[in-house]
């Protein structure tokens, strides 16, 4: 099979199909997802939700050239063309409402250019989207449909401000409400985000559906035949620990823009998470008291992940909605589903602890700097130097800042930190360990060795850490794989602000 194009960052269904580019075929999902009436899909940005809403427009405008060779070219009706009216938040940032209405209008306005309608009326807003669905039904002689891509980045840009996204929910409501109200002239209804707010609850949610889990990202099968010609000297275990992993409740897929760009430079680098990550967003969750160890376990209803509203959006839920934590697993309590959340990715673990790491140091990047010897540290073994580069790590924050910063008043301010210095290199890291006997907090595995931390934050010594990774016997499951296993008992001073307490201990299997 020859090597073709890579579609870094096009999101124009013809273009792809234009030119010698790679496509994974969503024809069919798309079919699917056509034979209902309304629509609504949460997943994280860059995840390919414009492309999916640009093939849907092709295929209800009965573009049949553009499909020959995939899923639905036979199975679609070509004769039937519907008017597609279209509306995209994905580019810019609306500062207010008013810069929100002057985008709408204009949005608008092309609609109906494009559709052949003749002038607007002078209108407000409501009442020109009215009048554009009702105008376009009467000119083209067919039930109109209307798909929103990116609905919610307005509202999610501006979180910091309460106010100011308050506003532009408003504004956006208006505009939703329309369809609604418009039904009779609606054949189809489509919006995409990251977040599912509380004013659409009347759309058909088919986000946590299995059959939709993989309608955007790509599976291991696209791997297998479409992207056969990139793979050759590939590492498919380490690609996968990277940007694989993100779940629905069905097949779990990879990053599209992370798997794009690394078979461009064959380099592991975090792509999604470096263009993809939204700064209010960073504001949002470093201004919480989050317990950073425990994000990778988390659980949640579905009515919990499903929707939030500004000011009560519950940290579950923005993590899950944007794409930093994945469903892991599901149990059933009381009849009730409860969804257990994990990281999805080497990619996403890092990056978001590395950011973390940042925001919650007063010397950001420094602190980045100095946690890099750690991989080398840990290999050889060498605890004292990883004592070292955390104490002046400790060391390097000034007291003013523990007074003037709430982060470090935080209740597992030190064990956050502790964690995220881990994990933001990329190591292997397992928080709160769960075995027979209890609650290890930290579990590293590195160059064929496992370290196991317990922490403690203490007025003054008392050296119990260590002994309780012992009489816990959190090393037996460990040492039952052969490997050599290190103890580290560690306590924490609340007046030192620094470890006080640094208890050793190596094992081996007999």
């Amino acid at each position: 099979m020859p090597r073709k194009e890579l579609p870094i960052g096009i999101q124009t269904f013809a273009t792809i199909r234009g030119g010698d580019y790679y496509y994974v075929d969503k024809t069919g999902y798309a079919m699917q997802v056509a034979r209902g009436r309304t629509c609504f899909l949460s997943r994280p940005r860059r995840f390919g939700k414009s492309l999916f809403l640009d093939t849907l427009a092709e295929l209800f405008a009965g573009n049949k050239a553009l499909f020959e060779g995939l899923a639905c070219y036979d199975a679609w009706d070509w004769d039937t063309v519907y008017p597609v009216v279209r509306l995209g938040f994905a580019e810019g940032s609306p500062g207010d409402s008013a810069a929100l209405a002057e985008r709408i209008v204009v949005q608008l306005q092309r609609n109906a250019d494009r559709l052949g309608l003749g002038p607007m009326p002078d209108y407000q807003i409501p009442d020109l989207f009215i009048w554009l669905i009702q105008e376009a039904e009467k000119v083209h002689g067919r039930q109109v449909v209307v798909l929103v891509d990116e609905y919610d980045k307005p509202i999610l840009d501006n979180l910091t401000d309460a106010q100011v996204a308050t506003d532009i929910r408003r504004g956006l409501r208006d505009v939703y409400s329309v369809l609604k109200g418009q039904e009779a002239h609606l054949r189809f209804v489509m919006l995409t985000g990251v977040s599912k707010f509380s004013h659409l609850n009347n759309l058909d949610d088919i986000s946590l559906s299995p059959r939709y889990s993989a309608v955007c990202g790509y599976t291991e099968h696209d791997l297998d035949t479409v992207f056969a010609p990139e793979l050759d000297g590939v590492d498919r275990n380490e690609v996968r620990e990277w940007y694989n992993g993100y779940s629905w409740l069905g097949e779990p897929v990879y990053n599209p823009y992370d798997l794009l760009l690394f078979f461009r430079d064959r380099s592991f680098e975090a792509y999604w998470f470096e263009t993809g990550t939204p700064l209010s967003l960073l504001q949002t969750l470093t201004s919480r008291d989050v317990y950073v160890p425990g994000l990778g376990g988390l659980e949640a209803t579905r009515s919990l992940l499903s929707t939030f509203d500004i000011g009560d959006m519950s940290t579950e839920a923005l993590l899950f909605q944007t794409g930093y934590l994945t469903i892991g697993s599901t149990r059933q309590v009381l009849g009730a589903m409860r969804y257990q959340l994990r990281f999805p990715n080497r990619e996403v673990r890092a990056s978001l602890t590395e950011a973390f790491l940042k925001a919650w140091s007063p010397d950001g990047s420094k602190a980045i700097t100095r946690s890099t010897p750690l991989p080398d540290l840990l290999e050889a073994g060498d605890l004292t130097g990883v004592k070292a580069l955390l104490t002046s790590h400790f060391a390097s924050i000034p007291h003013d800042w523990y007074r003037n910063n709430k982060i470090a008043q935080a209740e597992g301010y030190y064990a956050s930190v502790f964690y995220t210095f881990f994990a933001s290199v990329g190591l292997d890291t397992v928080a709160e360990d769960t075995s027979s006997t209890g609650r290890l907090d930290l579990a590293v595995r590195h160059g064929g060795q496992v370290f196991l931390f317990e922490f403690k934050a203490v007025d003054s010594p008392q050296g119990t850490a260590l002994a309780q990774i012992k009489d816990k016997a959190y090393a037996a499951k460990y040492l039952a794989e052969g490997v050599r296993v290190h103890l580290v008992g560690v306590e924490f001073s609340r007046t030192e602000r620094n470890i006080v307490t640094w208890d050793t201990q190596t094992t081996t299997a007999e």
